[in-house]
């Protein structure tokens, strides 16, 4: 599965702005990797206040757009075996790491890895580059839920 643009990824993911931190998964490989994309505007609403005068992008947003993907890779993974209207929670990170700060301009090229799946509970390795260089590094767990009616 290829390309998947933000209408699929709205249809899949419950997040919405400013909340929603995927704009495009280049590549999924059910039950194995993705490969996603988050464009970094200026017009973000965290830059107002992280930080006026040198925008930064926050840590825990970049760690939040890896789970993002995470969540899409865990949707398809199962869409073919249930569209059961679920949604997928994070539960854990582990060894999180920041290398470089991620700036507006700048696109995030997420890459998770799904390393272990058992009872519902899967494992990845993500990873978050800018131009090629790493920025970001963490091992991300999410569940699979029954979404609140």
């Amino acid at each position: 599965m290829e390309n998947l643009d933000i209408t699929s990824i709205l249809k899949t993911l419950p997040h919405r702005y400013p909340m929603l931190l995927i704009d495009r998964v280049l590549e999924c490989k059910p039950f194995e990797s993705i490969k996603a994309i988050k464009n970094v505007t200026i017009n973000e609403p965290f830059f107002q206040g992280h930080f006026p005068d040198h925008p930064i992008m926050p840590g825990v947003l970049i760690l939040e757009s890896m789970a993002q993907a995470t969540g899409m890779l865990a949707f398809y993974s199962n869409k073919a075996i249930s569209e059961t209207g679920n949604v997928y929670y994070l539960v854990g990170i582990d060894k999180a790491r920041f290398k470089k700060p991620v700036t507006a301009g700048d696109q995030l090229i997420l890459e998770a890895t799904l390393t272990k799946q058992l009872r519902g509970v899967y494992k990845f390795d993500v990873t978050a580059k800018v131009d090629g260089n790493l920025v970001a590094t963490a091992k991300l767990m999410t569940t699979e839920r029954v979404a609140d009616s």
